[in-house]
């Protein structure tokens, strides 16, 4: 990952707040601590001491969805439609029913199939009365395959708050939308770090890549790691271990502190949707 000066001061501002550790000398290398030039030590996605399962690999305990499009199946949680190609699904939400999480890390997998396939993971999120509308809010769909529920019945699971977006064809995985009614849709699109404002539009800091850059480390039609950090007012999105896109959220009119988690399956026609390996740090 490559960032420019000012990304990379942005990301030392926040993630110097995890925790400050001494760094060791390793061969081949001067010394350690400060002024050394010691690496830091790759990450372990499947690192889990302090880490919350949200998911036992059986079953839908502690999570709150609609049975006709949620089952759990080879282990992993899966969000279906088998209608035909060209029909418009409605968009649902699987919650977690543990709490509303302020500042935490969250790390899971997730495996799109279907050309029409759209997905996102909803946090710091909240119920939307009635329909509600898709992910770009005020009338803009971030992604054209969501489409409001269907049905009341269906309403009862459909999310506002960030999204962490994604979907089959590659061109929205790794931004940061906001879904629901007066919503400010996509944010910061893949590759960007942006700073939101009260009265103000949102600013781009810096970029870290191109989109189709970025895109290419998504695996399509396989499993891919996903790892979230949302501290105070900074949210941070990865895909396979790559930096995709970062908010610093200073709208106090419109950032959230904390919100429901939810994983959303919508799209276009047949589509699969599955997450497995999910896990929760708070802050």
């Amino acid at each position: 990952m490559q960032l420019s000066c000012a990304a990379c001061l942005a990301l030392l501002f926040v993630v110097g707040g995890l925790g400050q550790q001494e760094t060791s000398a390793t061969p081949g290398t001067t010394g350690g601590g400060r002024g050394g030039r010691a690496q830091p030590e790759p990450i372990d996605f499947n690192d889990h001491p302090g880490w919350t399962q949200l998911f036992d690999g059986q079953s839908l305990n502690g999570w709150d969805g609609n049975s006709d499009v949620w089952k759990i199946a080879d282990g992993a949680i899966i969000g279906e439609y088998t209608t035909p190609a060209g029909t418009r699904n409605g968009q649902t939400f699987l919650i977690w029913k543990g709490g509303q999480p302020a500042d935490f890390e969250l790390k899971l997998e997730i495996k799109l199939e279907g050309l029409g396939a759209d997905s996102g993971i909803q946090y710091r999120g909240y119920l939307l009365p009635g329909q509600g509308r898709g992910v770009g809010g005020q009338g803009q769909v971030a992604s054209p395959a969501a489409q409001p529920p269907t049905s009341p019945q269906a309403a009862q699971w459909n999310l506002g708050g960030y999204q962490f977006d994604f979907n089959f064809p590659g061109n929205y995985n790794g931004q940061i939308a906001e879904a629901g009614a007066n919503a400010r849709g996509i944010i910061a699109y893949r590759g960007q770090i942006v700073r939101t404002e009260e009265g103000k539009r949102p600013r781009l800091l810096s970029t870290s890549g191109s989109i189709e850059e970025l895109g290419g480390y998504f695996k399509v039609g396989d499993w891919n790691q996903i790892h979230l950090i949302a501290r105070g007012n900074t949210l941070i999105q990865m895909i396979n271990g790559h930096f995709m896109a970062m908010l610093i959220d200073e709208d106090s009119s419109k950032s959230k502190a904390k919100g429901l988690i939810g994983l959303q399956c919508a799209g276009n026609g047949p589509v699969r949707i599955s997450f497995r390996n999910i896990w929760i740090k708070n802050l």
